[in-house]
């Protein structure tokens, strides 16, 4: 039997994305962000999340894309990685969908020797197009991690 990888859809611009559903602790709605004198230009600030300071990570600057403004369909995908809790904030979380192994393709050689795409996973085949797959946890190196933890 094909064991099925269940992961929730999320948008960056016109980019669909998947992450795992295991590796999230939650979705929220963004709220109020302090913004962090000197931190990296990809830290949106932290924000408050019920008692536990939680860095947020806006993922459009962190893959090298241009920023845009929250409005009613950003989000913000809670993880946990290393003790550390640390939001990733999206353009909007789509749905969530289950991916054979079939429908899971491995990554071309050319783009899997950088090493900026240490994040990546695979590509997943949908019906109406393709997705990339990212593991939450590589998005921040071990040392960035290490700044976030409270």
């Amino acid at each position: 039997m094909d064991r099925a990888t269940q992961v929730i859809v999320f948008r960056l611009g016109d980019e669909r994305y998947g992450v795992e559903i295991s590796q999230v602790r939650e979705i929220i709605r963004p709220t109020q962000i302090t913004r962090i004198p000197n931190a990296p230009n990809f830290v949106e600030g932290v924000i408050n999340l019920r008692g536990q300071i939680t860095t947020i990570v806006n993922l459009r600057k962190r893959f090298g894309m241009e920023a845009k403004p929250i409005d009613n369909d950003t989000r913000i995908i809670v993880v946990e990685h290393d003790n550390a809790v640390i939001g990733m904030m999206v353009d909007s979380v789509n749905e969530v969908k289950y991916l054979s192994e079939k429908e899971i393709e491995s990554l071309p050689s050319i783009i899997t020797s950088r090493s900026e795409a240490k994040f990546l996973k695979g590509i997943g085949k949908l019906p109406d197009g393709l997705m990339i797959l990212i593991d939450l946890n590589k998005v921040l190196s071990d040392d960035e991690v290490e700044k976030f933890r409270s």
